[in-house]
């Protein structure tokens, strides 16, 4: 069955989590004893309705203080596709944790609330989904209800936001504005009665609809060695598999490939899924691939298509979101993780810094802090191979490890 992970972004009190969990409600994703405790939570706050974000707000502090702080992931199905939503906080002091969130989307909703209407921290919403180059997204003008379904304040609201939208970059994006009441459940998984002048699709129809060629990036296949298979046994003595993971396209027996870093040639001869044979790997499929030619192939080895060829390069620009209290500054060293390769790296230069919220950017900046986002430049001890992240998300990006404490201290997007 087909996933799609997508991303959820809004102001604080927007109604993320309220949606989420009406989402999970109307699926009826809930287990019985999650809908009784919030039955219960809801009737001793004196509620007359459910509070469906006690679906969701896991941590005592959020539950308490009835915002987001954490990224969550909650996981549904419906009878055609499975769904993972990552619910982000919707704080400034919490960008990286959007980032974090939005990252691995596919998809995403920007949650507006239609009493306030596009806010500075809409316009920090849209730029990490413009940054993060995700293909779909939702506006979803919520609460509807508190301002009597107004036809006029969704058309203000949605012009607003028009012009936000030719401030992006990245003109592949798919914006669909629908209005909604995440506490009445109009619009989220079934369409409303009390908005006849709307005449789209419920938020979830519309994800329910998307085509994969909506939302994945397909075309340009990359085969990370994850592990060397040499079972040794009296039926496989000779066997030389390599396992890993099919990103960005597709491969087939046959295909000419080459193998990076070193450039050897040859050719698929079989694609395996545990015992099962097959023709041809699919974009995230995991498989064992074998090779016509005995030739040196090793984990954090890539195979790539003949004619295909990523980067290889020591030195690469990418857009930063810095995630730690330690400052980054030029000079500085980290291991860079690039799919499962671990390279040390240098901080060449940060070539300026940006404001998410479309303010423009900022030079001559001699440090990065936390949530701060940045492009900087980085000088590796040996090559990668990579591609820039709009054209393949997954090897187009990195992670940042500080070689001290071994924490993740940022996120970035080649370009």
């Amino acid at each position: 069955m087909e996933v799609i992970k997508i991303a959820t972004a809004g102001s604080v009190d927007d109604g993320k989590s309220t949606l989420i969990g009406r989402i999970l409600y109307d699926t009826k994703s809930l287990t019985t004893d999650k809908l009784e405790a919030i039955e219960k939570t809801s009737k001793q706050r004196g509620y007359d309705y459910l509070d469906f974000s006690l679906a969701t707000d896991g941590l005592v502090a959020e539950r308490e203080q009835g915002i987001t702080i954490d990224v969550a992931h909650i996981y549904f199905s419906t009878a055609k596709k499975s769904y993972i939503i990552a619910d982000t906080p919707g704080h400034v002091e919490y960008t990286r944790n959007m980032v974090t969130g939005a990252s691995t989307s596919q998809a995403s909703i920007i949650l507006i609330d239609a009493r306030k209407g596009v806010i500075e921290q809409t316009n920090r919403h849209f730029f990490i989904n413009n940054l993060l180059r995700i293909k779909d997204v939702v506006v979803a003008i919520n609460k509807m209800d508190l301002v009597d379904y107004s036809e006029d304040i969704y058309n203000k609201i949605k012009a607003d936001f028009s012009e936000l939208m030719s401030k992006r970059d990245y003109q592949d994006q798919k914006i669909t504005f629908i209005p909604v009441s995440a506490l009445k459940g109009d619009n989220v998984v079934n369409r409303s009665q009390r908005m006849p002048w709307y005449t789209g699709q419920s938020l979830l129809e519309h994800f329910e609809k998307l085509d994969k060629a909506d939302i994945f990036n397909v075309g340009t296949p990359r085969f990370p060695v994850q592990y060397v298979i040499r079972p040794k046994t009296e039926d496989f003595h000779d066997f030389r598999g390599y396992a890993g993971k099919v990103y960005g396209g597709e491969l087939s027996v046959g295909d000419d490939i080459l193998v990076l870093p070193s450039k050897t040639r040859s050719k698929i001869k079989d694609i395996y899924f545990y015992d099962q044979k097959y023709q041809t790997a699919s974009r995230r499929s995991s498989v064992t691939i074998t090779l016509e030619n005995d030739i040196n192939v090793s984990r954090g080895d890539m195979i790539v298509k003949d004619g295909d060829l990523p980067t290889i390069d020591k030195e690469f620009t990418a857009n930063v979101c810095w995630m730690d209290s330690k400052l980054l500054v030029p000079g500085a060293k980290y291991i860079v993780q690039h799919g499962i390769n671990k390279v040390l790296g240098k901080v060449e230069t940060i070539n300026h810094k940006i404001h998410p919220d479309y303010s423009g950017i900022e030079k001559n900046v001699t440090e990065l802090g936390v949530n701060d986002i940045a492009s900087v430049t980085f000088k590796l001890n040996k090559p990668i191979f990579y591609d820039q992240f709009k054209n393949h998300r997954t090897n187009g990006s990195f992670i940042l490890i500080d070689t001290q404490s071994n924490n993740t201290v940022g996120a970035g997007f080649i370009q």
